[in-house]
């Protein structure tokens, strides 16, 4: 190998080492199904959220942390995937879940003031039975913003 080439080789494992090392992730459940979620939990990341992603492993997800409950809307604006939607009380309770379609911008909003909302694969939480009413385990670690 050259020197040329290994030094591409060496810069693509340091950014793609501190691209996922900013990336944080939190270790949840909904009663003894583990959920790995990617935190966004400031505008930036809530922003982007699952935007441009072609696939997410089945149980991954995105958990998006609020500076305050509301009731807090999500879009799919160039979002690839399909997704549900659990939008959270303080409590980590689930308040209601929506399906959302790739691609779209129609609104998906908590019935009332939510915390938290975290995004899975679509059919996620209805194939394990998980509903309104089902607490979240695991946001106790989750960051709190202002």
């Amino acid at each position: 190998m050259n020197r040329k080439n290994f030094r591409l080789l060496f810069f693509f494992f340091v950014f793609s080492s501190l691209a996922h090392a900013q990336t944080s992730f939190l270790e949840l459940n909904a009663g003894f199904y583990r959920i790995e979620a990617e935190v966004a939990a400031d505008p930036q990341t809530r922003q982007r959220g699952l935007m441009h992603r072609r696939q997410m492993p089945a149980n991954r997800g995105m958990l998006f942390v609020f500076t305050e409950a509301g009731k807090h809307c999500m879009w799919m604006r160039n979002t690839f995937i399909p997704l549900s939607v659990a939008f959270l009380d303080e409590d980590a309770t689930i308040i209601n879940i929506e399906d959302m379609r790739a691609q779209t911008d129609d609104n998906h909003c908590a019935v009332r003031p939510a915390r938290y909302a975290l995004e899975m694969n679509l059919g996620w939480f209805s194939g394990k039975y998980i509903r309104a009413g089902t607490r979240i385990g695991g946001l106790e670690k989750a960051p709190r913003v202002r």
